[in-house]
């Protein structure tokens, strides 16, 4: 049994999983693989998350070391949001999954 953050986990795949599992934290890592984005242009590409779901997703990545958030001082002020070198390192595990995943459960294109 691992514990970390107070929360006991069975393996260390229960662990790294738990850093990406649900319908949108996957979703906002893969985003932002592709360079800094604003919380706005984040809601937009991510298709149907809502404010309050989207701002607590990004604030468990950040609070767990996935990605980092910069505050500008403008007015109004302006946050991007950015992988961190921890969150680039996910990225050939997530490359295998999604390989993975369209060899093996081929889907309808539309």
């Amino acid at each position: 049994m691992l514990k970390y953050k107070n929360k006991k986990f069975v393996c260390h795949i229960d662990l790294g999983m738990e850093l990406i599992r649900g319908k949108w934290k996957a979703v906002i890592l893969c985003h932002l693989n592709d360079g800094p984005k604003r919380f706005l242009e984040l809601q937009r590409i991510t298709c149907g998350v809502s404010q309050k779901v989207l701002n607590e997703k990004l604030t468990e990545l950040e609070n767990d070391g996935l990605i980092f958030k910069t505050t500008y001082p403008e007015v109004p002020p302006r946050v991007e949001y950015e992988l961190t070198d921890l969150g680039k390192g996910l990225f050939p595990a997530l490359d295998l999954l999604e390989q993975w995943t369209v060899k093996n459960y081929p889907f309808d294109k539309k």
